[in-house]
Order: structure tokens, then sequence, then C-alpha cells
């Protein structure tokens, strides 16, 4: 998207959601420094996200409406709590809980041990947030990380969310021309 964004002159500014750290981050120590970076008092925001990065940017729309304009969210990992027994499975679940920690890839894909508190302040957080902006969610029907249909509720229950299918996984790599034009769309570049 960086790419895409240098053709019409425009920064796209990459915030690393790894706060403090990838094996202490949580949801609301990322959502804190972003709040803290961003304060309610500037120009409303549009905001990209990806997977977790999708969710959260759902979850700052709902608790500070004000502060967002609109939303592209690509395969949003709603629910991720609750999905994440099945995708571990449930014994690797319970030995993440009873050790205190997992092996997860951080963004480099290098394994590093993430704590369970994620997981406990996780289950703090809404499973699917409640935001009244326009947003366009872009998902892969092949996406086996975070299923489409997580998507496809909540485009269907939400007059403002726009679900374009893609032919395409988790990660999207087959699908950048109809992300960058539904940024165009949406985002009026």
């Amino acid at each position: 998207m960086s790419r895409h964004f240098a053709t019409i002159d425009r920064n796209l500014p990459l915030l690393d959601l790894n706060r403090p750290s990838f094996g202490t981050m949580t949801y609301t120590s990322i959502l804190d420094s972003l709040f803290e970076e961003f304060p309610e008092d500037g120009k409303p925001l549009n905001l990209f996200g990806s997977s977790m990065g999708g969710y959260l940017s759902s979850r700052w729309a709902e608790l500070r409406p004000k502060q967002i304009n609109k939303m592209l969210l690509m395969c949003p990992a709603f629910d991720l709590v609750g999905r994440w027994p099945a995708l571990m499975g449930d014994e690797a679940f319970a030995n993440w809980e009873s050790d205190g920690f997992a092996y997860f890839e951080d963004r480099f894909g290098k394994l590093t041990p993430l704590h369970w508190e994620f997981v406990v302040d996780a289950r703090k957080h809404t499973r699917t947030p409640e935001f009244d902006h326009e947003t366009v969610i872009v998902h892969g029907v092949n996406d086996d990380v975070v299923p489409i249909d997580l998507s496809r509720a909540v485009a269907q229950e939400r007059d403002n969310v726009t679900l374009i299918e893609v032919e395409d996984d988790h990660f999207l790599a087959h699908s950048m021309d109809t992300i960058w034009g539904a940024a165009r769309d949406l985002f009026g570049l």
C-alpha cells in the first residue's frame, strides 16, 4: 500500500502495534499508546488495518468515535480470543495459560514468546466492536486464519459496512489492486 500511496505523492504512516513489545503487548497497551500518539483534538483519522490491526482499528472507532473518519479493514481479526483455542488446539491453548506464555511469529517471522496477559486483557474488550463509521472490509474467501464469515456477519448487520470478497488468503498478497481501488474510492484519493 505504501508504494500505491507514493504514486500519488502521499505518505502512508505504518504503525508498529507491538507496543511496548511483541512479547508484552495487549490490546489495551496498543490502544493506549495510539491514543497518546493521536490525541482526540486532532483531525479525524482514516484508518487502514489488517488482521489484528483491523480489529484494533474498529475498537478504536468504538472507543473514540469522534477521532475516526472512515476505515478500510483487511481480514479484521474479530473475536480473536474466542477463535484461538480452535486455531491453536485446545491443548496448546491450555498450555499457554499454564505456562504463562506461548510462542508466535512476530512481524519479522521470529518465534517469540507472547505472555498470557494478552488473552486476559483481550477478554476485557468487545469481540466485535460497534462502530458507525463508513467502513470497507476486504476479506479473502480462502482465509484460514480469520474466517470470512465474521466479516460477512458484520457487513450484513450494519448499513455502514461494505464487504469486498476476494479470491485470496489472509495475507491478501494477490488483492493489492482491489485494496488500492477500495482505498481510492473510500478516502477520495
